[in-house]
């Protein structure tokens, strides 16, 4: 059986950089984020184009397209949810299944909001005035935009307290020899 482990934490945190230092280390990684957008050019084009059909654009889903209809429809974020996170959760398991691997690494950003299924959890951490640099850094970013996501997202310190394991992302060396860290405990990717 492989094991799962979430990783999560809020934006800003470091999530994509430990991802992709998991994949360095051999060990296979599941983007939810990667497979939503996968999934706006394929299996969901369908199902959300019925809910929004000015969405489909050219064969694909266009996500400026559903920001707005979200906006404007109080009800929207909850149909769109509805339809997509089977679609998800079916990415991820066919991943799993064909990982034959000890143990995945699964980025969710929203994992204890979506209340994922996981063996355990990581996640990744960082002052506040750090986080608040890193996204404010991020192209069309600004403060109340950085405001409105983190509002939605579980405080930093409740996910690290349901955590089974916590990585402060400070630097990339520290944060690269804890990764190396989990990866011998939890059974080790192919460059370990």
């Amino acid at each position: 059986m492989t094991y799962r482990l979430g990783l999560t934490g809020s934006i800003g945190m470091g999530k994509s950089t430990t991802a992709q230092m998991f994949r360095d280390c051999g060990v296979p990684v599941w983007d939810a984020d990667a497979a939503v957008h996968r999934l706006y050019q394929g299996a969901a084009v369908g199902p959300v184009g019925t809910l929004c059909p000015d969405a489909v654009q050219d064969g694909a889903i266009d996500r400026a397209v559903l920001k707005d209809w979200i906006a404007r429809d109080p009800a929207a974020l909850g149909k769109l949810e509805a339809v997509v996170h089977p679609l998800v959760a079916a990415d991820r398991a066919e991943f799993i299944a064909s990982a034959h691997a000890p143990f995945v690494v699964l980025d969710i950003p929203l994992l204890f909001e979506t209340g994922a299924d996981v063996d355990g959890v990581l996640v990744v951490t960082a002052p506040a005035d750090m986080q608040r640099a890193r996204v404010l850094e991020r192209p069309g970013m600004d403060a109340a935009q950085f405001e409105r996501i983190l509002a939605r997202q579980m405080p930093d310190a409740e996910k690290r307290a349901r955590a089974d394991f916590v990585i402060e992302t400070l630097d990339m060396d520290s944060t690269r020899a804890a990764v190396q860290d989990i990866v011998g405990k939890l059974g080790g990717g192919a460059n370990a």
